[in-house]
């Protein structure tokens, strides 16, 4: 228990040195450290989720996962050392506002990825219907792309229609053949029953129809069936293309894909946006609890202990200033006098000299 206990306190930041004088405190600063490893596994878990999802590896997946956990472990570590308990309160929320926006900041990194964990299955049904949706638009963009089977299809139905017309017409002569052999009245029969006249020449367009029909069945036939072929050829052409694109749209379950399905399933499903907000303020909260301890705790022995050791250090510290100052001071003043007098001697040697130089000038004029 003493192993995990100091583990913990090293996961808070606090001294060891002053926390085994002050006992009481041990278990405040376990429950920080506590709370500050445990947020860095799960920024670790959530960054190894995310990166899997990116890379589809699970080596990569793990080795950044661990080192992003590690990183907002030391993140909030120093965050949650670097406060110190004031005796006023106010001055420790001003100072404690930035840390503050910085944990809601790292709490939202962290909840994403473990978000599109929970709604995995919702998300990858709306993925699915996604992939749906870019293969009809896919079909449907390479349909425009190819019109020659359109054109072709068009020819088709219309060599057809001609085969319906001739069978309409055929079948019209058969029904005006039947009605004058048996002798029905219509505007186009003479009403006697039996094969005569009008019957026979009934009968010859009858087989002059049935004969044109079938030499037009035959000679559409070949016509339908070389468009047929040419369709077929276009159609493989356009599935070469659907398949170069299917990779692409099977792929498309990325961690923007998903983000984007989560935030589509949040705008359709109220329960689901109340999920989404609920997950986000739990880890909200998780990553804001050491620094709330800290604030909402009373200034204990470990405070007033670590406060004293500071303002020692400030004191030594203006001490040493106050003797290197001085020192610094004293040695200026030596300069300037030695370095001043230095000079001085320079200049009356250089007078002496130049006096004595215009002497010898003048003696020599005279």
């Amino acid at each position: 228990m003493n192993s995990i206990s100091r583990f913990f306190w090293f996961c808070s930041g606090a001294n060891f040195a002053i926390l085994k004088r002050t006992p009481t405190e041990s278990n405040k600063y376990v429950g920080i450290g506590a709370t500050v490893f445990f947020t860095g596994v799960l920024a670790a878990l959530a960054a190894g989720y995310a990166l899997f999802t990116v890379f589809q590896n699970l080596i990569p997946a793990i080795f950044f996962g661990l080192l992003w956990g590690m990183m907002i472990f030391n993140l909030d570590r120093f965050i949650v050392s670097s406060m110190r308990k004031k005796e006023n309160a106010w001055a420790e929320w001003k100072l404690a506002i930035p840390r503050l926006i910085l944990a809601v900041l790292l709490a939202l990194v962290i909840s994403k990825p473990l978000e599109l964990k929970m709604f995995e299955r919702e998300i990858n049904r709306k993925l699915d219907e996604k992939k749906t949706e870019f293969i009809a638009q896919s079909k449907a963009n390479l349909a425009k792309g190819f019109p020659e089977i359109q054109e072709l299809e068009g020819k088709i139905d219309t060599l057809k229609a001609e085969v319906s017309r001739a069978e309409t017409f055929r079948n019209q002569l058969q029904k005006e053949y039947d009605a004058e052999r048996f002798g029905e009245k219509t505007a186009g029969t003479s009403g006697i029953v039996g094969l005569g006249t009008n019957a026979k020449k009934k009968e010859q367009q009858l087989d002059a129809a049935q004969l044109a029909l079938e030499n037009l069945r035959k000679q559409n036939q070949v016509r339908i069936d070389t468009l047929e072929a040419q369709i077929r050829e276009f159609m493989a052409l356009r599935q070469v293309e659907f398949e170069k694109q299917q990779p692409g749209i099977e792929g498309f379950d990325g961690l923007a894909a998903r983000m984007d399905a989560l935030s589509a399933l949040t705008s359709e499903s109220s329960a689901m946006a109340m999920a989404n907000v609920f997950i986000m303020l739990l880890f909200i909260a998780i990553e804001t609890a050491p620094i709330f301890v800290k604030l909402i705790s009373s200034r204990g022995p470990y405070d007033e202990l670590l406060e004293l050791h500071e303002e020692k250090v400030k004191l030594f510290k203006g001490e040493k200033w106050m003797i290197a100052k001085g020192e610094s001071e004293a040695r200026v003043g030596y300069f300037q006098d030695t370095h001043f007098y230095a000079t001085d001697l320079k200049k009356e040697k250089t007078n002496r000299k130049n006096r004595a130089e215009a002497d010898r000038e003048l003696a020599k004029w005279e």
